[in-house]
């Protein structure tokens, strides 16, 4: 054993491997910065250099790049209140309004430091328990997958907004609208209107990118419209001082909360399917509820960057568990990384460990440098970004459009989608004006393919026998919590509006 992981750190260190696993860190969180360019699409893009690496630096450099787009998500959100991936909306939430205060260089520094020591926590996990937590994700069928999306419905509709009720209808407004297309099962067309862009549905890309990002620039350039192009954010913003400073002992008084969002992060990322977002959003609210400063929550409370950062990154060693030990990919992500095994003659899989024990603990060796290279990285970065704080919303607000535009084109190079994407530019001021979630709809709309799938798979699995239905204790279990959570949301939103 201990010879096997002298050889995979003597592996991990050359070089080449050391050059690929920085250089995707920087790529990663480069582009994970830019609104609508994710770690996803890099790793899309990028596979093909990677065929001329040998397979541990191949594998590692994208590992680089999904670790530091995760990140780089934030870096808008924070600043820009510009979500630069779905799943930092939830980073926005208390992130901007800290930059807003004052504390953007504090806010990126509990950004880094959190996405670090999740994704440490969640690489030691996957080393771990790979083989045992596979097994655990295989007994999970299409009823125990319905209830957990009905309890992440809940929950984010319980958290987000003072109205419950609002939550819940932007939840299923984003369901609804991810059913435009063509049905997966009987390829007939669903409010198509006869438009073959539409056959594919819509893009996921245009929807989030309009409703969080655009629809945010559009409201702060409004603001400054108002203000006659006064400002104060740019001029809060301090260089030095207890604004700017994080030591660590104060970051790891939040312990409990890290080590929390850390395990919430990977059990979500163990289960294929889940996301990124619903890891951020489930552990902001169990950070939320756990809190004694639950009311700061939204208002610039650092636990909330901590709560979504770290579960966010932890994912993204944690979704390599199915992927590994079972071929079977968490996420997107990990759908790229198979991909990229496969060019180079390895089939993830139950005999991956045995035929390709060298190349998976290289690999494990390569995450846990990568972890220490993306906090060097991220660190020096933050003084970097943080300039962007001072730099008037006038002039700043306009490139961000800009890329807007660009991260929605560049993925389909379809001017259709840039015209969704302004589309529900409009339709997110429209609800951001009248109290309704935007996250919840986008969220709604990320996660709708999966409700609909698993829940049609369980009408005919069960095909109308529901009295077996309830013999499963998990499944018992999530619908319980949905309804628990959901009374206390509403007995919570009357006592407030009382």
């Amino acid at each position: 054993m201990l010879e096997q992981i002298a050889s995979a750190f003597e592996a991990a260190f050359t070089l080449w491997n050391l050059i690929a696993i920085c250089g995707g860190i920087v790529l990663g969180i480069v582009i994970g910065a830019i609104p609508g360019l994710g770690s996803v699409t890099a790793m899309a893009v990028l596979i093909p250099v990677t065929y001329y690496m040998s397979p541990l630096a191949a594998i590692a450099f994208l590992v680089g790049v999904n670790k530091g787009g995760t990140s780089g998500g934030a870096i808008p959100a924070i600043l820009l209140n510009s979500p630069g991936t779905p799943e930092a909306a939830a980073t926005a939430l208390d992130g901007h309004p800290m930059a807003k205060r004052g504390e953007a260089k504090r806010a990126l520094k509990f950004a880094i430091f959190s996405s670090v020591t999740g994704d440490m926590i969640s690489d030691g996990m996957l080393i771990l328990l790979v083989v045992p937590f596979a097994a655990v994700a295989l007994q999970f069928g299409p009823l125990e997958y319905t209830c957990v999306l009905l309890f992440a419905f809940a929950l984010l509709a319980g958290i987000t907004g003072d109205s419950p009720l609002k939550g819940i209808i932007a939840i299923f407004l984003g369901v609804f609208l991810a059913t435009v297309g063509l049905d997966p099962v009987h390829s007939s067309q669903r409010m198509t209107f006869g438009q073959v862009n539409l056959y594919d549905g819509l893009s996921l890309t245009s929807l989030a990118i309009g409703a969080l990002a655009l629809s945010s620039v559009v409201i702060e350039m409004l603001g400054l419209g108002r203000s006659g192009g006064r400002e104060s954010f740019s001029l809060e913003q301090p260089r030095s001082g207890a604004a700017t400073a994080l030591p660590f002992r104060e970051f790891f008084s939040y312990w409990r909360t890290i080590l929390r969002s850390s395990m919430i992060g990977s059990f979500v990322g163990m289960l294929p399917g889940l996301g990124v977002t619903l890891a951020a959003f489930l552990s902001y609210g169990a950070a939320r509820r756990a809190s004694p400063n639950r009311d700061r929550f939204g208002t610039g409370e650092p636990e909330g960057i901590i709560a979504t950062e770290a579960a966010n990154s932890a994912v993204v060693g944690a979704n390599l568990v199915p992927t590994i030990a079972l071929g079977i990919p968490g996420n997107i992500a990990a759908a790229l990384l198979i991909g990229a095994l496969v060019m180079h003659g390895i089939v993830p899989g139950p005999f991956m460990l045995t035929l390709h024990g060298d190349l998976v603990y290289g690999l494990f060796a390569s995450m846990i440098i990568a972890n220490v290279i993306h906090l060097v990285v991220g660190r020096l970065g933050v003084n970097l970004w943080v300039q962007f704080a001072v730099i008037p919303r006038g002039v700043i607000l306009p490139p961000v459009i800009l890329f807007c535009i660009i991260g929605v084109y560049l993925p389909s190079q379809s001017l259709w989608d840039v015209g969704v994407m302004l589309i529900f530019a409009g339709i997110g001021v429209a609800m951001a004006r009248t109290g309704f979630s935007l996250v919840c709809l986008v969220i709604g709309f990320l996660l709708g393919d999966l409700f609909e799938t698993s829940l049609r798979q369980t009408l005919l699995l069960y095909n109308g026998k529901y009295v077996e239905a309830i013999l499963s204790p998990v499944a018992l279990l999530f619908m319980a919590l949905t309804i628990g959570v959901m009374v206390r949301a509403f007995i919570m939103a009357r006592r407030k509006n009382a």
